[in-house]
């Protein structure tokens, strides 16, 4: 499966203030969250972004919410998104995949990733833009996810593919995103 702009959705998943701290790529998870936000933009796909619990787990992180800074946070406590009908409702109709980062890789991403496969998307997981607290849980979900069907990448695959060729008008500002560090 290849993924098209046209029919992709970026989910990004609980990367707050208090969680990221504990996330040992963290860093990386949001550099890569916001180049993925930035690409959407590019591109004209629709992000929806989640924050578990912000009373005790904070705010989305200040690069990342910076921006989203046009849209509104889906508040959640079901760890899966798909527990919020918000959530669910705010997936356009046109979308046939959902490409998800965030955090935690084995909680609110993967039961993310598990119910939007039982509802019939496809999912395209971004694995330098996913962790975990810990590395071993992180690996194993991502194991598990793809067994269960998902498509595991990363963010630069991603980015080309929702680019396409290097025709397209927004290429050359793609491969900046991609130079910068």
């Amino acid at each position: 499966m290849r993924l098209t702009s046209a029919r992709s959705t970026l989910c990004v998943i609980d990367v707050q203030e208090k969680i990221i701290p504990t996330i040992p790529a963290g860093h990386q998870v949001t550099t890569e969250c916001c180049r993925m936000v930035e690409a959407a933009t590019l591109f004209d796909i629709h992000v929806m972004f989640t924050e578990q619990y912000r009373k005790g787990l904070g705010a989305t992180v200040e690069p990342l919410a910076t921006r989203l800074q046009h849209q509104k946070p889906i508040e959640k406590m079901a760890f899966s998104c798909c527990g919020s009908t918000s959530f669910l409702n705010q997936i356009p109709t046109n979308t046939e995949t959902l490409v998800v980062c965030g955090i935690e890789t084995h909680i609110c991403v993967a039961q993310t990733v598990l119910d939007l496969l039982q509802l019939g998307y496809r999912v395209c997981i971004a694995a330098d833009a996913v962790g975990s607290r810990r590395e071993h849980d992180h690996h194993v979900a991502l194991r598990r996810l793809e067994g269960s069907g998902a498509v595991i990448s990363t963010t630069e695959a991603i980015l080309f593919e929702w680019c396409n060729t290097a025709k397209n008008p927004a290429f050359k500002k793609m491969r900046e995103l991609i130079a910068k560090e």
